[in-house]
C-alpha cells in the first residue's frame, strides 16, 4: 500500500522525455489504489492533490524534453563540424591534386615545346602540336575544376540534396531526404550505409544546388506528415511516394535532374533469393518425414 502511495514521487523523479503518458497512468492508478485502501479509515486523497502531482510530472517532463533537445542540438553540431572537417579535407586533397597535375602539365609542355623547336618537318610537328592542344585542354579543365572548388569553399549553402532508400532495412516507400556539402556526396551515402544497417542505401536522386538547405527544407516541409520520427527532426526518414518527391524537386529546381523510381536493393534481393531454397527445403522435410 505504501509503495503505491509513493509511486507518484517515483514517476516524477524518473520521467523521461518520451514516457510522460506512462507516468500519468501510473500516478492515476496510484491515486485510485490509495483511495481504495484509505476508505477503511475514511482517508482520501483529494483531486487537487492528483492535479498537482500531474502538474509536477509535466514540469519534470518539460525539463527532460529540454535536456533531450540540448543533447540533440549538441549531436547535430558535432555532426555538422565533422561534415565541415571532411569537406575541408576533400578541398585540401583536391587542391593538392590540381597542383600536382598542373606541375605535370607544365613539365610536359616544356618538353613538347623543346621538341617542337627541333622538329624538322611538318610530319614531326603535327603529333607534337596535337599533344600540346591536348595538354592545353587538360590545363583548361584544371582551371574549371579549381574555380568550382573555390566556389564550393566560399558558398556555405552549396551542396547536394539526396533521396535514398534502404528497402531491406526499412521497407518499401521509406526515403531518407538529406543534404551534404561534401565534394563527393556518395562518400556521405556510403557512411550512412555502415554497420548500423544490414544493406547499402540506394540513391534515387542526387541534386546539386546553390542553396541545398533551402531545397532540403522544402522537401521536409512537403512530406512532414509522413515523417517517421515526429519527435526527433534529425531523423530524416519519410513515408512518401517517389513520384511526389520528384515533383517537388522539379518545382524547386531549374536544372535537369534524374530520379530513379525503383530501388535495385541488390544485396537485399539477393539475400531473399538465397533464403528461398532453404525455406523450400525446410517445408519439404516435414512432408518427407510423414511419408
Amino acid at each position: 500500500a505504501l509503495s503505491s502511495c509513493n509511486r507518484p514521487d517515483y514517476c516524477v523523479d524518473n520521467v523521461k522525455f518520451d514516457n510522460v503518458e506512462l507516468g500519468e497512468k501510473r500516478i492515476l492508478k496510484s491515486f485510485e489504489t490509495c483511495n481504495r485502501l484509505g476508505r477503511v479509515m475514511s482517508v482520501e486523497l483529494s483531486r487537487k492533490y492528483l492535479s498537482l502531482k500531474i502538474d509536477e510530472l509535466h514540469l519534470a517532463h518539460e525539463f527532460q524534453v529540454k535536456k533531450q533537445e540540448e543533447k540533440e542540438d549538441a549531436k547535430r553540431a558535432r555532426e555538422e563540424l565533422r561534415e565541415q572537417q571532411k569537406l575541408e579535407q576533400e578541398i585540401r586533397a583536391a587542391r593538392e591534386k590540381i597542383a600536382k597535375e598542373r606541375k605535370h602539365f607544365a613539365t610536359a609542355m616544356r618538353e613538347l615545346q623543346a621538341r617542337l623547336e627541333k622538329a624538322q618537318s611538318e610530319e614531326e610537328r603535327a603529333p607534337l602540336v596535337a599533344k600540346l592542344a591536348e595538354i592545353e585542354a587538360g590545363r583548361a579543365a584544371l582551371e574549371s575544376e579549381e574555380k568550382l572548388i573555390d566556389y564550393r569553399e566560399q558558398n556555405a549553402k552549396a551542396g547536394y540534396v539526396y533521396v535514398i532508400s534502404n528497402v531491406g532495412a526499412f521497407g518499401e516507400g521509406i526515403y531518407k531526404i538529406g543534404m551534404t556539402r561534401r565534394l563527393e556526396p556518395m562518400d556521405r551515402v556510403d557512411e550512412l550505409g555502415d554497420a548500423s544497417v544490414p544493406f547499402w542505401f540506394d540513391v534515387h536522386a542526387m541534386v546539386f544546388s546553390d542553396n541545398a538547405p533551402a531545397l532540403e527544407a522544402k522537401l521536409h516541409e512537403r512530406f512532414a506528415a509522413g515523417r517517421l520520427n515526429k519527435v526527433n527532426g534529425r531523423k530524416e526518414f519519410f513515408r512518401a511516394d517517389i513520384a511526389e518527391i520528384e515533383a517537388v524537386i522539379r518545382e524547386n529546381y531549374d536544372a535537369a535532374v534524374e530520379v530513379t523510381h525503383e530501388a535495385p536493393a541488390e544485396q537485399y534481393r539477393e539475400s531473399l533469393r538465397m533464403e528461398s531454397p532453404k525455406a523450400t527445403v525446410q517445408q519439404l522435410e516435414p512432408a518427407a518425414a510423414q511419408s
